[in-house]
């Protein structure tokens, strides 16, 4: 729900209603009830959280690239002869 500001033309108090959009505007002051006018205001701005919210997630054809260390493969089979241990003599 929306907070409308409203300024009184007859004591020129400034005071904020928070109504329903579907609400019929004010036209009494609340401190003298004499007639109100409703101020046009700028509102609050927008906050834009979580993903997806930047430039950089919208980018098409620039896809991230991940690089990761891949280990070398190892091979099944040796062809190099094995070093002797101690153990085996």
């Amino acid at each position: 729900m929306p907070t409308y500001e409203y300024e009184c033309l007859s004591c020129g108090n400034h005071f904020d209603a928070f109504q329903k959009m579907s609400d019929s505007h004010l036209d009494k002051c609340v401190q003298c009830k004499g007639s109100v006018r409703r101020i046009v205001s700028g509102g609050s701005g927008l906050i834009f959280k979580g993903s997806g919210f930047y430039i950089t997630d919208y980018a098409k054809g620039k896809a991230k690239k991940t690089e990761t260390a891949t280990p070398p493969k190892k091979s099944t089979t040796s062809k190099a002869p094995k070093a002797s241990s101690p153990k085996d003599k």
